[in-house]
């Protein structure tokens, strides 16, 4: 199914694009899908083709620079033109993920916690939040942060682990070990050598 959406977007006409006003959404939502599986160069192949129907998109340009972080390709990412002075969470975010990129963790905090305001419900979003705090040493705002995360995904793996570094890390082993017990051989050592390694960081 995901194949033949691409196919239909990418040999789309432009008329097609200004008959149809859903386009631009299916294009942004097979753009995310390509992010989502792990294949940034498929979503930069597709933001090329929809930025030629869809000049100066903002979603687009984050999109971009969320991309090539991805590909570790930060230079670039920082070349991508993005509007100053708007308060907007995805903008604020993408500041924040550049800033994370190059290590300047306190920044980046900083730009997440101005982003979430605008986005109170997002779990991803508190979760880098909560992770910059972390790294940038403060390990009890972060872990009030990732618990706010873990509250709104409590599913969400990536969310549970952050918050077991962070208790690793500020000290709370028996709160912590409550959630390694629930985890594999495997991924305990890692957290474990992850916390080591943070604690070395400071």
């Amino acid at each position: 199914m995901r194949w033949l959406l691409a196919a239909l977007l990418m040999g789309a006409a432009p008329a097609l694009a200004e008959e149809a006003p859903d386009m631009r959404g299916l294009y942004l939502q097979l753009i995310h899908q390509a992010r989502s599986d792990g294949r940034p160069r498929a979503a930069l192949a597709y933001l090329d083709d929809f930025e030629r129907r869809y000049p100066g998109d903002v979603e687009a340009r984050l999109l971009r620079v969320n991309s090539l972080i991805d590909l570790g390709q930060i230079d670039a990412a920082e070349a991508v033109p993005l509007p100053g002075g708007v308060e907007d969470g995805g903008v604020g975010a993408v500041r924040g993920h550049l800033l994370a990129a190059r290590g300047r963790w306190a920044e980046a905090a900083a730009f997440y916690e101005r982003a979430g305001r605008g986005r109170p419900a997002d779990a991803l979003l508190r979760n880098a939040w909560g992770y910059a705090l972390l790294r940038a040493g403060r390990a009890e705002a972060a872990i009030e942060a990732l618990r706010g995360a873990s509250d709104l995904a409590p599913g969400d793996a990536v969310i549970r682990n952050n918050l077991m570094l962070a208790l690793l890390v500020g000290g709370r082993r028996v709160e912590a070990e409550a959630g390694l017990r629930r985890v594999d051989a495997a991924l305990r050592r890692r957290l474990l050598s992850e916390a080591a390694r943070v604690e070395a960081g400071r």
